[in-house]
């Protein structure tokens, strides 16, 4: 004859808890490691995106000086090559030269620029280090009429 007891229960598990709470602790570190990660890039990005565009920036403005003189812009008086010393302050286009050059080692790291003028096309090449970005050296280049 089979005896069956009322009060038989199961065993008690005892630790699982624990693990959860382990495991949950796990996997909410690798999301904001992910998270970390993102806002770095974002970082970065947005660093190199602010330097392209002061570049932008600093092409109108060179460009606005030259349709100021244009006569002496046609002339080639604001031809300049990447890594030509900063000209004296003599004349205006040198002058203007000079403050572009300025604010182009003042606004980007290792910044420097060069003019080419053909006629009345104008080529505006301006030139930083981006080195936290994707890339060491960019360049940012314009080709327009005076």
């Amino acid at each position: 004859m089979l005896i069956l007891k009322k009060d038989f229960q199961l065993p008690h598990q005892k630790g699982v808890t624990m693990i959860e709470v382990l495991v949950a602790i796990v996997v909410l570190s690798i999301g904001l490691l992910g998270l970390a990660g993102l806002q770095s890039a974002g970082l970065t990005h947005n660093q190199s995106a602010s330097f392209r565009s002061t570049a932008t920036m600093m092409t109108y403005s060179i460009l606005d000086s030259m349709r100021a003189n244009r006569i002496e812009a046609i002339n080639g008086s604001y031809n300049i090559t990447i890594g030509t010393s900063i000209p004296a302050v003599s004349t205006i286009p040198e002058q203007d030269l000079n403050n572009w050059l300025n604010e182009l080692a003042l606004r980007l790291p290792a910044g420097t620029g060069a003019i080419n003028i053909a006629g009345n096309v104008v080529t505006v090449t301006i030139q930083w280090d981006d080195s936290r970005g994707a890339l060491a050296a960019q360049q940012f280049i314009l080709t327009t009429q005076l």
